[in-house]
Formats: C-alpha cells, sequence, structure tokens
C-alpha cells in the first residue's frame, strides 16, 4: 500500500512556509492505519522491546497502537504540566519554534529497552530529547521508528546511532 498518498498536506500551517503533513487522513483509513502499525511492528520483531514511549501527541496514536500489537507498554511524553507524577523535563527546538517535554521518574526501570514511535522526523528535535528523557532514567533506546521523514531536514543527523526507520519520506 502507498501510505503516502494517504497522507493530506497542507501548505502554510501551521504557519507560512511550513508544509504540515496530516495523518488523520491515514489514520481514519482502517486498512492504511492497520499497514502503518503492521510495517512499525515488523521492523521492531527481535529487538526485544519492553516498552514503547510516544511523545504528545501524534506519537500517541501510533505509539500506543504498536505496543499493543507487541503486546509490550505504552510510555506517554507529554508536554509540561500533563503528568500528575514526579516528573524529568527536557527542552528543545522545534522547526518553527521551541518546546518542551516531561516523563514520568518513574515510567521505565533502568535497563530495559525501548522504542520511540512518532509521526514525524524533521529536525530530530523531539526525538532528541525524548532519547535523553529515556536514557537519564537508566533505560536504553533501541530503536526510532517514524510514519513520515522529512529528509530535506536532516534529522538523522542529529540521532545518529540509533536504529532509524522511518516509512513515508518526502525530499522537500
Amino acid at each position: 500500500m502507498d501510505l503516502k498518498s494517504k497522507i493530506r498536506v497542507i501548505e502554510d500551517f501551521p504557519e507560512k512556509g511550513i508544509s504540515f503533513k496530516d495523518i488523520t487522513t491515514l489514520t481514519k483509513d482502517g486498512e492504511a492505519f492497520r499497514e502503518t502499525v503492521n510495517r512499525i511492528v515488523e521492523d521492531l520483531k527481535g529487538k526485544n522491546i519492553d516498552y514503547i514511549a510516544g511523545p504528545e501527541a501524534r506519537g500517541f496514536l501510533l505509539g500506543a497502537a504498536v505496543a499493543y500489537a507487541l503486546g509490550v507498554g505504552f510510555i506517554p511524553v507529554r508536554k509540561p504540566g500533563k503528568l500528575p507524577g514526579e516528573t524529568a523535563s527536557y527542552e528543545y527546538e522545534l522547526e518553527y519554534g521551541n518546546s518542551k517535554l516531561e516523563i514520568h521518574l518513574d515510567a521505565i526501570e533502568k535497563g530495559k529497552k525501548v522504542a520511540i514511535v512518532d509521526d514525524l522526523l524533521a529536525t530530530g528535535g523531539t526525538v532528541s530529547s525524548v532519547v535523553k528523557l529515556i536514557e537519564s532514567l537508566g533505560a536504553e533506546v533501541v530503536a526510532l521508528e517514524f510514519l513520515i521523514e522529512l529528509e530535506f531536514l536532516k534529522g538523522r543527523e542529529n540521532i545518529e546511532g540509533y536504529h532509524i526507520n522511518s516509512l513515508v519520506k518526502y525530499d522537500r
């Protein structure tokens, strides 16, 4: 299945010059959503994953489904003030601003293997912050999984040394 054909592209959103990749057109299509999850699950087989971590909010959509399919736990990585327990946080740059993410301090036990699942690899800022948060808790990040990669932003260069899988690539 051509997953790229299921993604709606919206120019100049959320601001002028940004080409937004809307995955809601993919997630509403049961067959395309299932195919997306199955491809990520297939890539993670044999990696002995203990947890899937997904950054807010679209990482929740894909990550929870992947965790369910693998039969492992899901760890939400959220914006500040959304988690009720004690948290670790990390601030990072986006392609159009700054943001901050948090994770519960007791979310992952030391030595556990974690895959991060998100919708988009752009500059690598979001996933780099999630990697830092997970590793600060003593866990091992074994894979980074994305539905979309914006190759022209060279985000892979900011996350070298990790297994990276992206299903759909845009070169501009």
